[in-house]
């Protein structure tokens, strides 16, 4: 490990993590049970493969086929993205603005990962969740089976471009979304740009393409005294926030851990 960890420092800030949850994945034990009983077993032969899977800059989360994501465990695969710790900002926003639950909308449901949290830590909800990505749905649909919660999760395509995207879905308490929101022409890691699903990251020159195009149709999907909650980039606070404005929100921010805006809460204003 320690010499994986010196080779993968070429790629990764992470190296030693990476180095130590391969190993854990190759003998088939948690990284816990590799720390404190296995470090005198003889290397497997497997090994030397994963590693160099992530020398190429394939994500850990890929070649192990998880990630773990507000305590729980989401299967992923190329065909969607890899939940992130921002994403939980997103998740507790939802929570702390729909505390009761009640019907929830995911716009764009990737793995599942919104969804299936909601559903998760809110009882008494049910949701819908959306993707354009049949490929994206399948893997959203086996991590609602996982979870056991496919009995108070419907998925369906969608696409928010098309013009009859809303048809039969009904109205809400709360819409959550994590929209592509990356420049188009932004310098991202290998690990992203070449292992990621690109529709999935990149909206236009300024990032904001998609925020344009939902925003305004989200008046019609909530239900009374329901709400949005929207992931952003860490830049666009001011510009989501003029373009909710426009469609009669009012805004509030709420920030990830490492103090950047991440989430914001839209909620109709008087008259709306």
């Amino acid at each position: 490990m320690r010499e994986a960890a010196r080779r993968l420092g070429t790629v990764t800030d992470t190296a030693r993590l990476d180095a130590e949850l391969l190993m854990a994945a190759t003998l088939g034990v948690s990284r816990s049970d590799l720390l404190l009983w296995r470090m005198r077993d003889p290397v497997p032969e497997a090994f030397a493969a994963l590693v160099k899977r992530r020398l190429a800059h394939e994500p850990v989360a890929q070649i192990l086929g998880r990630k773990e994501f507000y305590g729980r465990e989401f299967r992923v695969t190329r065909d969607v993205l890899i939940p992130r710790a921002d994403s939980e900002t997103t998740v507790a926003a939802a929570i702390e603005a729909c505390p009761a639950g009640g019907r929830i909308l995911d716009c764009g449901t990737g793995s599942g990962a919104l969804l299936l949290t909601l559903l998760a830590e809110l009882p008494q909800a049910s949701g819908v969740g959306i993707d354009r990505s049949p490929a994206a749905l399948a893997v959203a649909a086996d991590n609602a089976g996982r979870l056991g919660l496919s009995g108070r999760a419907e998925l369906r395509l969608g696409d928010w471009h098309r013009p009859d995207w809303r048809d039969a879905l009904g109205t809400f308490a709360c819409v959550i979304a994590n929209p592509p929101y990356v420049e188009d022409d932004a310098e991202l890691a290998l690990s992203v740009s070449e292992y990621e699903p690109a529709e999935a990251l990149f909206a236009g020159p300024d990032g904001l393409d998609d925020y344009q195009v939902l925003i305004p149709q989200l008046p019609a999907l909530l239900a009374p005294g329901g709400c949005a909650v929207l992931e952003i980039g860490a830049t666009q606070a001011g510009p989501v926030r003029e373009i909710a404005a426009g469609a009669g929100f009012l805004a509030d921010v709420r920030r990830d851990l490492g103090g950047r805006d991440r989430a914001v809460i839209l909620r109709l204003g008087l008259g709306k």
